[in-house]
């Protein structure tokens, strides 16, 4: 199983086979409007348009799950994310990435994958101890901790790699490594 075996909703209801991304390198992000991490859309606008046009997407999820920081609906949080950083890489409808109602895509990108930590920054720690508060074995289990996790695809449909909220400054070297 790859990512290509599976269907997402898209923003205007219809219905995406992730096939059609096949032969790309795929950045999945679970995303939110209200977190302390929306401004990282600016970032990734920028990795965008640095590698577009070499092969590279970024597939966005909105989730309401932390915090509730992505009120509002899909046409809603388009237009906030259009608006407000511009984006121009693909908004899919808001989803569910842990528990029960999470989509199949995060199931498998979850149970195919490892937290490896939010590193030692001020935020990195913060982080924990939000976290560790609604999930005791946070460290232990593959769920998605909080906004903006990140998910690498390379050609194949392969998972690369997992990139947590706090961790942007690798991102970039790795993209380019899969291209």
């Amino acid at each position: 199983m790859n990512i290509y075996d599976f269907k997402v909703k898209a923003q205007d209801g219809g219905e995406v086979a992730l096939s059609e991304y096949k032969g790309k390198v795929l950045l999945v992000v679970n995303t939110a409007t209200g977190c302390g991490f929306t401004p990282q859309y600016d970032e990734l606008q920028d990795l965008y348009d640095e590698f577009k046009d070499k092969g590279f997407e970024i597939l966005d999820f909105p989730c309401n799950q932390f915090g509730s920081q992505a009120p509002g609906d899909d046409e809603e949080i388009h237009s906030f994310c259009t608006g407000r950083y511009g984006i121009t890489f693909p908004q899919f409808s808001k989803v569910d990435v842990n528990g029960e109602n999470a989509i199949p895509l995060f199931k498998w990108l979850t149970e195919n994958t490892k937290f490896e930590g939010f590193g030692m920054s001020p935020m990195g720690m913060m982080l924990s101890s939000v976290v560790k508060k609604t999930d005791k074995d946070y460290k232990n289990n593959g769920n998605v901790k909080w906004n903006f996790t990140k998910f690498l695809i390379d050609r194949n449909g392969e998972i690369v790699a997992r990139f947590e909220p706090t961790d942007m400054k690798k991102l970039g070297a790795k993209i380019e490594e899969c291209l």
